[in-house]
């Protein structure tokens, strides 16, 4: 995937603020999990619970370090059929996760084409209405000029949409059918700042070493009533006592834009110690200024002014509610 097409970075970003892109994701890994006890493999690995849906739903979970409880990735789980699922991690992570729950890695065969955006349903119907029609979080099998398809009503972006899995060979011709249908391409670069503006963890950045899902502020991917999982006891160890920091939304004044790494103080702080540093920050398109996700005190609340470190000169801001962009 390219960081951006001819149009640049914003102008794909408000494309699917607006209307509708499409990004190739098939550099996503995908692994096939089946068979009578691919369930109890799922639920004894993530943190998530799967009884809380059904087969032909999607599911957003966490794989944890054992010993100390680090999302070693987050990922989403497409239960396709009853006994049968595909879990999509980070590709990096690929491996790492098949050692957890087994099941074949099949990325190779497939691409991932995802479809977002307010018209993104709309402009898919006009030649797969199948896909279209898949709701939010749902899962379906359907065919497209006679290539089978999975299809999950999921994405990165906050917006409306769909993941489309398409045989490899036939991805260039639903690419180019998306594109004859209005809908734009977008790259990497749009990628990262939607994720951003909906406040969605990056792997690398809000998850990773050393990061656990509570620091994270997503205690909701956890059931504490599932029974055992993969580092639950270190999580709940965790817990007990209380996190040293937590992830929180800043929103900056002016178009400068925040960046990964840099400190975050108090305002009028001065010789203060440091309160926590930048995880991911860009120039928010919509809001027309900075935005940024950080790891602060737990003490630090929603309104508390701040200032982030920027190359040694003060950039002002404020601890808001995420995600920064919010659509219906």
């Amino acid at each position: 995937m390219p960081l951006q097409y001819e149009s640049g970075t914003i102008a794909e970003h408000l494309a699917c603020r607006g209307g509708a892109v499409v990004f190739d994701v098939s550099h996503l890994g995908t692994v096939r999990v089946e068979g009578s006890d691919a369930l109890s493999r799922l639920q004894s690995a993530f943190t998530n619970d799967l009884s809380k849906i059904a087969p032909g739903r999607a599911q957003y979970t966490h794989l944890l370090d054992p010993d100390d409880a680090s999302v070693l990735d987050d990922i989403i789980v497409w239960w396709v059929a009853e006994e049968s699922f595909d879990v999509m991690p980070n590709a990096s992570n690929t491996d790492r996760v098949i050692s957890a729950i087994g099941g074949v890695d099949t990325t190779a065969r497939r691409a991932v084409l995802a479809v977002q955006g307010p018209d993104a349903r709309a402009k898919l119907s006009s030649f797969f209405p199948e896909a279209a029609a898949v709701g939010r979080f749902k899962v379906t099998r359907c065919s497209w000029n006679g290539a089978e398809c999975t299809v999950a009503g999921t994405g990165y972006t906050g917006e409306a949409g769909v993941e489309i899995a398409v045989p490899a060979d036939v991805a260039p011709q639903l690419w180019r059918a998306l594109l004859g249908a209005g809908v734009v391409p977008a790259g990497l670069g749009a990628r990262d700042t939607l994720r951003l503006e909906a406040a969605l963890p990056l792997h690398g950045h809000e998850l990773g070493p050393g990061i656990t899902s509570l620091q994270a502020d997503l205690e909701w991917v956890v059931s504490w009533t599932k029974g055992d999982f993969i580092g639950r006891a270190a999580l709940a160890a965790e817990k007990e006592r209380g996190v040293s920091r937590i992830l929180r939304g800043i929103a900056t004044d002016g178009r400068r834009p925040p960046r990964a790494d840099c400190v975050v103080r108090r305002a009028g702080s001065g010789d203060v110690p440091d309160i926590g540093i930048v995880t991911s920050g860009n120039f928010s398109p919509v809001l027309e200024h900075g935005v940024a996700l950080a790891f602060v005190t737990p003490d630090v609340v929603v309104g508390e002014n701040v200032v982030i470190d920027v190359r040694g000169s003060e950039l002002p801001g404020r601890i808001v509610p995420t995600p920064f962009v919010t659509k219906k």
